[in-house]
């Protein structure tokens, strides 16, 4: 087992253990990982879910020796570690401790929100090697930080620090080294109090949105509040208001 799942109330954590490795992405890293997406996405009692990496270095990427064995690093279903292109309908929190580089760093930005620790840096150094980011990064990138900025990244090939991604937006909170799971896992409560259905179809239109007009704006939002108005907690919510107790919700 490369790839591990643990279940925490309504959170899932699941960490990547190539620690010797580097969390290198494998053939086995991308099928595991999408296995435990597979599984998160269905499960009604898992809202928010948690990307995490054993070892001093988040993920440096594709697993040269696994691709050099002919070993598919890639699924049909999610792509890239079996995530990057995964059809994901609920939030998901990277827990970055440590360097995130290439395909690491695409991994990253394939997840909704960031939190990192003070050693963790963040690059696409594929034109150092006559390769090019292939797995999102060049388009997902100047979609969380400046344009320059990006563009900074992607042809010099230089990683920036935790700070300096921190303060570009990059990263949502930036703690002490050894403590980032912990803070996910505070981030993630902070979700799991809301409704879960509210939750994910606000996600969708804050991805859906994106460089639309606010004509299309508009019609994207009110397309996603009607499936929340046909739900019970949309019921529940104003009413647990006027009881004045906290909310029960059903996701559903």
């Amino acid at each position: 087992m490369v790839v591990t799942y643990e279940k925490v109330g309504n959170i899932r954590v699941i960490t990547l253990d190539r620690a010797e490795a580097r969390n290198a992405v494998s053939h086995e890293v991308s099928a595991e990982l999408e296995a435990h997406l597979d599984a998160f996405e269905s499960d009604d009692s898992a809202w928010v879910a948690i990307l995490a990496a054993n070892g001093p270095v988040f993920s440096a990427g594709a697993d040269l020796k696994s691709v050099s064995s002919g070993k598919a690093i890639e699924t049909e279903k999610g792509g890239f570690a079996g995530l990057v292109r995964y059809p994901r309908t609920k939030p998901l929190i990277a827990a970055v401790d440590g360097p995130a580089l290439a395909g690491g760093l695409e991994i990253v930005l394939a997840c909704d929100l960031v939190v990192a620790s003070s050693t963790a840096r963040f690059g696409i150094p594929e034109v150092k090697r006559s390769l090019i980011a292939g797995a999102g990064g060049l388009f997902r990138l100047p979609a969380s930080i400046a344009r320059n900025v990006a563009m900074e990244l992607a042809l010099t090939g230089d990683p920036i620090s935790a700070e300096r991604a921190f303060a570009l937006g990059l990263v949502n909170e930036l703690v002490e080294p050894g403590t980032v799971v912990d803070a996910a896992l505070e981030l993630a409560a902070r979700i799991t109090v809301n409704a879960p259905i509210a939750v994910r179809e606000s996600r969708k239109v804050v991805l859906e949105s994106q460089g639309v007009t606010d004509t299309e704006g508009w019609q994207i939002t009110k397309d996603h509040f009607r499936v929340v108005v046909k739900t019970e907690d949309f019921r529940e919510g104003p009413l647990a208001f006027v009881e004045k107790r906290d909310p029960v919700w059903k996701g559903r």
